[in-house]
């Protein structure tokens, strides 16, 4: 069997032996934030037709979406869009509200009730190529990619480098990008700053998810003196849209805005910042 340790994939670097790298306007921290925008089958769960769980996710695209549109825009942000290739289909009406707020397309696979973990080569290759036609047909290249759930097979960044793809926001284990061996670049996702797990059982307070937002904020913030940093908050509108939650997104992104030497930028605008000041565009 091929040797699949993580070195095959990817170096080892220590932080601290690191080169600093300068973002846009001398900023201390580079902020991205990733909404979620998914479709997910009624037929497919447990218990079909699973209305409990599809209805639930529908809310966040028939309300809670437009809600994250209004506060990232109050906090100046465009969003970096993960987004299921599927949603073109069923949700127009966001594809053009994204496009008009001049937000990033990541693939993110055609549906989050099908993940990538267990998938034939062939059948993966044609669900990111399906993808990246979706993003392209709305005036944009698919540079980024975050797998349905997390989820990857041996051959996906493979697949994803044959297709043109930039970076991949599936390996949550950096402060900072770095490049893998085939090329790709890995860009600093979150899983701690992330509603889907945080919200679901057993779920943090909306409190402690607006405090640790904050703090993960601040630390960031603070160490980016010396070594500027990337910061991710990942989203879902059926999540965080809702009315008890979207004000405590508000105060935290606010709370971030109102920093100086902050660039509040978007997963494509990072990672030619980075290859920039490493000279590897």
């Amino acid at each position: 069997m091929q040797d699949f340790e993580p070195a095959s994939l990817f170096p080892y670097t220590a932080l601290p032996d690191r080169l600093p790298v300068k973002w846009a306007g001398d900023a201390r921290i580079a902020v991205w934030v990733v909404p979620n925008i998914e479709h997910f089958h009624l037929e497919l769960g447990a218990k079909t037709p699973d209305v409990r769980n599809y209805s639930r996710r529908d809310y966040g695209n028939r309300v809670g979406v437009w809600r994250l549109m209004e506060c990232l825009s109050k906090a100046g942000i465009r969003g970096t869009v993960a987004l299921n290739g599927e949603v073109a289909r069923h949700y127009p009406r966001i594809m053009q509200a994204c496009t008009d707020l001049r937000w990033e397309f990541m693939g993110h696979g055609l549906t989050n009730s099908i993940v990538l973990a267990g998938m034939e080569k062939p059948l993966e290759a044609e669900t990111i190529s399906a993808t990246r036609a979706v993003i392209e047909a709305h005036g944009q290249k698919m540079r980024g990619w975050l797998g349905p759930g997390l989820t990857e097979t041996w051959n996906t960044l493979d697949l994803l480098a044959a297709e043109g793809v930039d970076y991949v926001a599936d390996w949550v284990n950096d402060d900072l990008p770095y490049r893998m061996n085939n090329g790709l670049y890995s860009i600093p996702y979150s899983l701690e700053l992330n509603d889907m797990p945080l919200f679901n059982n057993p779920s943090i307070s909306t409190h402690d998810f607006e405090m640790r937002i904050r703090e993960t904020f601040d630390v960031l913030y603070e160490e980016g003196e010396a070594m500027p940093r990337v910061l991710c908050i990942a989203l879902h509108p059926f999540l965080t849209g809702v009315p008890h939650r979207i004000r405590a997104l508000d105060r935290a992104l606010q709370h971030i805005a109102g920093h100086d030497r902050v660039w509040l930028a978007t997963g494509s605008e990072i990672i030619d910042a980075w290859r920039s000041a490493k000279g590897t565009i």
